[in-house]
């Protein structure tokens, strides 16, 4: 307790400066773009978009465009190879490697210094700011945080620059203060395979006095089971009977919630989540009874919106943050100090509340699974199916897929319900191509499956002629424009499919 006392002032005199959120909203974003107009001003982006004359935010919208990481993909590429005053100023040194688009692998996000610290570093302490709030018993400081990271690489071969998982960007830069208070080491922490990562971490943890978890929830999941293994314990409670809260973020909580309180049977264990991403950290929640997160509006983020309803128009409605109307769906744009300008992020999200602005993550602009961290699109799929049916002769008809979340064991995997106007000659062999290909279109999916050690091949059940029909009839959406949804983070739709299948 005494460390924690020693060290919690430091955090709580952030609150005043969060409690603006909620009367001063439109002042404190206008205060953001302002900055990074400035800031930007000289840089090949500012000066191509007129930012030296960008005064107010009618100026800002009608000088930048919207933009998608195709739009934006030639600059990053060329600051990825050294050059400088871009997007942002100066040379950006660090990318975080993202899944990718309709025409490539992965995306390279761009992470500057300032980035780092005025938005992806300030995530994490305005976390612990609210948590003490919320928390005023807390002994958060008197043990270790384990925090879990990916691994990086050389970018381009270039000596100074390097390209990789965001948590494996943060560790790496990390105040080295921070390090004493957290496992495992960082060689552990920064390891690129998995299965032997996870091994240490759990060895490394085990007998350290762990207070709080930080990260995704899927590979949380994976060490805490490998904890239980080793030390023969039930209950992770018993290893770390002082662990008191998970921050976690990536993927939505909801399927995990069970089998973590059957893992971690505390009381006085806690959950928060977090909205952090390769582009920025952007939610926190606040109010443990409140599943909705406050937008956190005074970081290095300017915050538009559209709404779902316009989005696939020729000219969508794009308004800032103070356009917003509570309980409408809205694609989010953010413009940010790493250089990304009016960047559709691709999620969406609804507000619960407008003073102060709280809101839920509601999906994808794109249909979608990304239930472990895996962000599979249906150009992905596309091309999985094409190279199924090249190598077995097959046709597909129409197709489903979605999660099937993790059992007491940690495994998941994807389920497909595939319908063929000519059944492949080998099912499983169809299974194993499509399993195979969307590992090398999407790096994400590619890394969830390493090893089976959390997301297991995919399943394939063949569907009976006429299923997807009888299930568009169903639902009142034969024919016209309706579709079968080909995507989908939960199973409503693939349940229905299958029990019209059964």
């Amino acid at each position: 307790m005494i460390r924690t006392q020693l060290i919690r002032p430091v955090f709580t005199h952030r609150l005043h400066q969060l409690d603006r959120y909620a009367l001063e909203a439109e002042a404190i974003q206008m205060q953001v773009l302002r900055r990074l107009v400035r800031l930007a001003a000289d840089t090949e982006w500012g000066r191509e978009h007129g930012f030296q004359n960008i005064h107010t935010y009618e100026d800002f919208a009608a000088s930048s465009p919207v933009n998608t990481y195709e739009e934006l993909k030639d600059h990053i590429d060329s600051m990825r190879h050294g050059a400088a005053n871009v997007l942002w100023p100066g040379r950006v040194r660090w990318y975080a490697k993202s899944s990718g688009t309709t025409n490539d692998k992965s995306k390279f996000i761009p992470v500057s210094r300032q980035g780092l610290r005025d938005t992806h570093f300030a995530g994490g302490r305005d976390a612990v700011v609210w948590y003490l709030r919320n928390h005023p018993e807390s002994r958060i400081f008197d043990g270790r945080a384990l925090i879990l990271g990916g691994s990086h690489a050389p970018n381009y071969n270039l000596s100074d620059s390097l390209v990789g998982d965001l948590s494996a960007i943060l560790i790496e830069n990390i105040n080295p203060l921070v390090n004493l208070l957290r496992v495992p080491k960082k060689e552990t922490a920064l390891l690129a395979d998995f299965e032997i990562k996870r091994d240490r971490i759990a060895r490394e943890a085990i007998n350290r006095d762990v207070t709080n978890l930080s990260g995704v929830p899927s590979w949380m999941l994976s060490v805490l089971n490998r904890v239980l293994e080793i030390s023969g314990k039930s209950d992770i409670s018993e290893v770390w009977p002082n662990l008191e809260v998970f921050f976690h973020g990536g993927v939505a909580f909801t399927p995990y919630r069970q089998q973590y309180q059957r893992l971690i049977t505390s009381p006085n264990m806690h959950y928060m989540e977090t909205y952090n991403a390769s582009e920025g950290f952007f939610g926190l929640q606040d109010d443990p009874a409140d599943t909705a997160m406050s937008l956190m509006l005074d970081y290095g983020v300017f915050y538009e919106f559209i709404p779902m309803s316009e989005f696939d128009s020729a000219q969508p409605t794009v308004v800032p943050l103070w356009g917003v109307e509570k309980g409408k769906n809205y694609a989010m744009l953010i413009s940010t100090s790493s250089g990304l300008w009016r960047y559709q992020i691709g999620d969406t999200v609804r507000f619960t509340s407008v003073a102060p602005y709280k809101f839920v993550i509601t999906g994808r602009t794109k249909s979608f699974i990304n239930a472990f961290g895996e962000e599979l699109i249906v150009d992905n799929a596309e091309q999985g199916l094409a190279e199924a049916c090249r190598q077995t002769g097959a046709q597909v008809a129409e197709y489903t897929a979605a999660p099937v979340f993790m059992d007491a064991e940690g495994h998941c995997r994807h389920q497909w319900v595939v319908e063929f106007s000519q059944a492949p000659a080998d099912v499983d062999l169809f299974a194993r191509v499509l399993d195979t290909t969307l590992q090398q279109v999407n790096s994400d999916y590619e890394a969830k499956r390493y090893k089976d050690i959390t997301l297991q091949p995919l399943e394939l059940i063949v569907a009976r002629p006429g299923v997807f029909t009888d299930w568009l009839r169903s639902r009142g959406k034969l024919g016209g424009q309706h579709k079968v949804p080909r995507l989908s983070n939960q199973r409503t739709i693939i349940e229905e499919v299958l029990a019209l299948n059964a």
